[in-house]
């Protein structure tokens, strides 16, 4: 008897347990080897999983809106029609747990069940329907960009794993590109100005779909459960925190010159931090087993509030190398892709360092809490007109924000988050125009 079982797969780091938005294939329906069979809510974006196998959708054991643990039979796939009545009733009469020790693990080689025995994440998406279209292969992305640029699949080899069908292959296909021009209109950023001009206030977050109601008790989300659970794992943590004043003027001056281009304020302090971190590259650092660990790059993490109530932090990688301009539009598609859920795990768990923010609430400070993994996050506050001395010895009205730096304290000390706000505030105040070069 050839039957296996859908485990659900773990998508995250962080991930213990998923909720299936939608099973994409229905009971009695063939299966092809890479295709999406159900999409899954991890802890922080939707992901497709795809079958390891060939065969039959028999049964399914976790039906969509229900949630399961990492590592639990999800549904049995027969890998022939007439196997389904079987798999059928080893569901019914002995249940998932039994089932499992007459059924074959369909674990691919060199993975565990933690992993999944039927599952590999594939572009994430919000349902999978696109994925219904016999034996061509591809993913969600690439069916939808194909719709848009009116490409015909059928005549295209695919360079993804097992011949799947990547946007890049579509993108090839049409003669197109998927990157935007410098001058694309800026999305709602994260961090954007207001009037004066302030590099710390973002647009807020869209309004929630639901509202609450007095008197009812709303569960948490999957992904606000991800966050309770890395809150709590973060107290654990003998933190320092560290302030710091910074004069904006010159930052909201080149951000002004810049933003037609489609720079956001975001990319710019992302860019500011990033470059400081070359210098620091302690700060760019974490704890792990009585040891320091130095990430190869610097992935600049920024928090982004989610429609749900939940918290993200898509990353930008390598941030130090990329020009103002290709960061921004980086940004733009993260965002974008966030608040759809359609975030890859790479494009949200892979933070270095974390800049968060609450200028848009007209906060003047505020103390971060550090994320599991992480050495180091930068709260920032609002900018605000403040009376200081000039140089000459008179009064003068100028832009300043607060950040303040919280810092895993076993391996970081005062001095050197001192040292990396000096060097910040430096580089805003006096040579931000080094960060279009």
């Amino acid at each position: 008897m050839s039957i296996h079982e859908v485990f659900m797969p773990a998508l995250s780091s962080t991930m213990t347990e998923g909720k299936i938005v939608s099973w994409v294939k229905s009971p009695g329906d063939k299966v092809e080897k890479g295709e999406t069979v159900v999409v899954v809510e991890s802890d922080k974006a939707d992901m497709d999983v795809e079958s390891f196998y060939e065969g039959y959708l028999a049964h399914i054991l976790v039906q969509a809106g229900e949630s399961a643990s990492v590592g639990a039979a999800i549904a049995l796939l027969a890998e022939t029609e007439a196997e389904i009545e079987t798999a059928k009733s080893v569901a019914q009469n002995q249940g998932a747990g039994t089932a499992k020790s007459q059924t074959t693990a369909a674990t691919a080689p060199g993975q565990t069940a933690d992993t999944a025995a039927v599952a590999t994440t594939a572009v994430a998406t919000q349902n999978g329907s696109n994925n219904r279209s016999g034996r061509t292969v591809a993913s969600p992305r690439a069916r939808k960009l194909a719709k848009e640029l009116k490409v015909d699949l059928t005549g295209i080899s695919g360079s993804g794993p097992h011949g799947r069908i990547v946007a890049e292959d579509v993108e090839a296909a049409s003669g197109k590109v998927s990157t935007q021009p410098a001058t694309a209109t800026p999305v709602t950023p994260a961090v954007a100005p207001v009037t004066p001009p302030s590099v710390v206030q973002p647009t807020p977050a869209p309004t929630p779909a639901v509202a609450a109601v007095p008197g009812q008790v709303v569960p948490l989300t999957t992904l606000q459960n991800a966050v309770a659970r890395n809150m709590v794992a973060s107290l654990s943590v003998p933190v320092i925190h560290v302030g710091y004043n910074i004069t904006t003027d010159a930052l909201d001056k080149l951000y002004k010159q810049i933003k037609s281009k489609g720079v956001t304020m975001t990319a710019l302090l992302a860019k500011a931090v990033a470059v400081t971190l070359q210098k620091h590259p302690l700060i760019n650092a974490n704890y792990s087993d009585q040891r320091i660990v130095y990430p190869s790059s610097i992935n600049v993490a920024v928090a982004v509030a989610m429609d749900d109530g939940g918290l993200i932090t898509p990353v930008l990688q390598n941030a130090d190398q990329l020009d103002i301009y290709s960061l921004s539009r980086t940004w733009k598609s993260l965002v974008e892709r966030a608040r759809a859920k359609k975030l890859q795990p790479e494009e949200y768990s892979t933070g270095t360092f974390t800049v968060s923010n609450l200028g848009m609430f007209g906060v003047d400070r505020f103390d971060a809490i550090l994320p599991p993994g992480q050495g180091s996050i930068l709260a920032v506050g609002a900018s605000r007109p403040q009376v200081v001395a000039t140089t000459d010895g008179m009064f003068g009205v100028k832009q300043q924000m607060q950040v303040n730096i919280t810092c895993d304290h076993r391996i970081i000390y005062g001095a050197h988050a001192a040292a990396f706000l000096q060097d910040l505030a430096k580089l805003i105040e006096t040579n931000p125009q080094s960060l279009t070069m």
